[in-house]
């Protein structure tokens, strides 16, 4: 197996993720299209087995052995990674995500700049939400990394794995592997208000006790940042609300109305000369908003979005139409 290789070409090729399935050739995904590498065989199970053997320690790969998946990250020749291992029907697959060196600059995510803004908060609920690669990991930890920068704060982030590996900054970063350093995701929430941080990040918002635990820390004086897997604005709040029984929807409509600070949802579009460039739906609290929360009418907050530029809303019709006009979008965007 040519595995050091393949991560080379990924890197050369811009690629975002390398796949590795029993019995198929080697692919990679650029600008989200598969692309099988040429001049490579199949990969045969027993190559894939060898190489978790090798990147797995111990404990790990019994961890693959007992539960049929895996999540880890590693550094191969200097290039950070997150792995997937995982079986099915004939034999065992990977998945790898190139994670950049550094985290980008806002200016080359095109993050929009009321974020800046939201920076400065000290206490309340940042959501990034999107369909899976699109991007949601890169965007709130360029957030943190520039948080770091500017901002002498104590930065707890929770993940699974630890994918960027932050730098020193004005501020103090301590990043936990859920799967390492702790026993639960919720474990490691509840134990995070407990360690004095200004700013907890947490990779995925999974069930109720999660979004219940990020609520009361929002609450208590912290900002809480967390990510969600639905395509727009509105469908991350809908799905916050929707995983409580009848009986306290009412109760998390109010604390969402008045902890919620913004929710941004992003997706990837092809840029003009190659690549692809976020492009961002953004919802911001306001009045309004909180009133329409409050009420259960979240089937209005796209028209309110749609209206508030002042506020720094925007849709994703509206970012699109704007990346658009500034010639950024390929033809076919």
């Amino acid at each position: 197996m040519d595995f050091e290789k393949w991560i080379e070409l990924g890197v050369k090729k811009k690629a975002s993720d390398l796949h590795l399935c029993s019995g198929h050739y080697p692919r990679l995904r650029i600008d989200g299209e598969l692309q099988v590498l040429e001049g490579y065989s199949r990969v045969d199970e027993k190559e894939i087995k060898m190489l978790s053997q090798t990147l797995l320690t111990e404990p790990k790969y019994l961890q693959l052995a007992e539960k049929g998946q895996l999540d880890f990250a590693f550094t191969q020749n200097k290039q950070r990674l997150r792995g997937h291992f995982f079986k099915q029907q004939y034999g065992i697959s990977a998945a790898f995500r190139f994670i950049p060196e550094s985290c980008p600059d806002f200016d080359v995510l095109n993050i929009p700049a009321i974020v800046q803004q939201l920076m400065r908060q000290e206490n309340g609920l940042i959501l990034m939400t999107g369909a899976t690669g699109s991007g949601k990991s890169t965007t709130l930890n360029a957030v943190i990394s520039a948080m770091n920068q500017r901002y002498a704060r104590h930065i707890i982030i929770l993940e699974d794995p630890v994918e960027y590996l932050h730098r020193d900054g004005l501020g103090l970063i301590q990043q936990r592997d859920l799967s390492l350093h702790t026993c639960s995701a919720n474990a490691a929430l509840s134990a995070a208000l407990r360690q004095d941080p200004d700013i907890i990040l947490l990779s995925e918002l999974r069930d109720l006790e999660s979004i219940r635990l990020a609520l009361t820390a929002a609450e208590t004086g912290h900002l809480v940042l967390a990510t969600l897997h639905t395509r727009t604005a509105a469908q991350a709040i809908d799905r916050l609300i929707d995983v409580f029984p009848a009986e306290d929807k009412s109760c998390v409509r109010g604390q969402l109305a008045s902890s919620l600070i913004a929710v941004l949802a992003q997706k990837l579009v092809l840029k003009e000369g190659g690549g692809r460039i976020p492009l961002f739906e953004v919802l911001v609290r306001t009045p309004a908003v909180s009133h329409l929360i409050r009420e259960g009418k979240i089937h209005q907050l796209e028209d309110v979005m749609h209206r508030g530029s002042q506020w720094g809303m925007q849709t994703f019709t509206q970012h699109k139409e704007q990346l658009q006009q500034e010639g950024s979008l390929a033809k076919n965007a």
